[in-house]
């Protein structure tokens, strides 16, 4: 098993600040939401991780975003 597959069962975001914005934007959030959006993050920094790697940089960067 690899060290991502230890960090998928925590959360990258904090469930507080995400509850706020969508109240904040008049809408309500499910018990659910936290963990989705912490999965979407997981996405996307996979994502970022996969293209500097093919650029042969080891440092993640905004643009890979």
């Amino acid at each position: 098993r690899g060290l991502g597959d230890v960090y998928k069962r925590q959360n990258l975001v904090v469930g507080s600040k995400v509850k706020a914005y969508v109240k904040a934007q008049g809408a309500m959030s499910s018990g659910v939401l936290i963990g989705a959006v912490s999965d979407k993050v997981y996405a996307l920094l996979d994502d970022a991780i996969a293209r500097a790697k093919a650029n042969k940089r080891s440092t993640v960067k905004d643009t890979d975003l």
